[in-house]
């Protein structure tokens, strides 16, 4: 049974950790009128979700969810990257990632599911088998699969420590059951490492019998996304950490 509007902001409310009189006093709406939404008591209007929404910093998919149990329309769109309202997007995402060559890059979609990516970084997965590779592709599971990159990843228990507390900020912003469980999968089993001296986590990757890429990675997401896929995708670009690094993906000798 699908839970009704009101719970659904109680929920959101207190995974912000905000009690009535603070959320009451964001969104400008007096605390009875909010504990009357929240107990059912009285059904809010599609601008008064949209508000308590805006200031409890729910994801635009849990809008369009909290807007249907309250009987009222979704609000913000959803299509496939693919089709043709989101032409200029899929163009400006291929774009980056055919820029950021030689260098691997890939998009994500809020399950870590590989949506696209460079050929440097499908290089990086060339020896993988087929099933492995076989879409959809989950990049975590991926990252922690034996018969996937982990046997490669030379750091893996501080990769997988830094995968974990990314998920756990996610799953904390967004309350996903889906990143939930990629949560309990990167931490099972893990050991905390050591704090390492550099000044970030690099993917220390082995290729080929004797050379280690060392990478570091940033993430870019669209401004001020008003479509509900837009919302969740992620750009995932690498970077050489070292000189080696940067001379194998140019095509020169270390």
């Amino acid at each position: 049974m699908n839970a009704p509007a009101g719970a659904l902001i109680r929920q959101w409310r207190e995974r912000r950790h905000l009690s009535q009189l603070g959320l009451a006093s964001r969104a400008d709406v007096s605390t009875r009128h909010l504990s009357y939404i929240e107990t059912g008591r009285s059904r809010p209007t599609p601008a008064m979700v949209l508000r308590l929404c805006a200031h409890l910093d729910v994801p635009l998919r849990e809008q369009n969810r909290v807007l249907l149990a309250a009987g009222h329309a979704p609000a913000h769109p959803e299509h496939r990257l693919g089709d043709p309202p989101m032409a200029e997007v899929s163009a400006a995402v291929e774009t980056i990632l055919r820029a950021h060559e030689p260098y691997p890059a890939l998009v994500l979609d809020r399950l870590w599911d590989l949506v696209s990516a460079n050929d440097a970084l499908y290089a990086l997965l060339g020896d993988l088998d087929d099933d492995v590779l076989a879409p959809p592709v989950n990049v975590i599971r991926l990252s922690l699969d034996p018969r996937g990159l982990a046997p490669r990843i030379v750091n893996l228990p501080e990769w997988r420590a830094h995968l974990a507390e990314r998920l756990r900020r996610e799953h904390e912003a967004s309350g996903d059951a889906g990143v939930g469980a990629l949560l309990e999968l990167a931490r099972d089993g893990r050991v905390d490492p050591a704090p390492a001296a550099s000044l970030v986590v690099p993917l220390r990757l082995r290729v080929g019998a004797d050379t280690v890429l060392s990478l570091i990675s940033t993430t870019t997401v669209f401004g001020t996304p008003r479509e509900v896929t837009l919302s969740e995708l992620a750009i995932e670009a690498f970077f050489p950490a070292d000189e080696p690094t940067r001379a194998i993906l140019e095509g020169r000798r270390p």
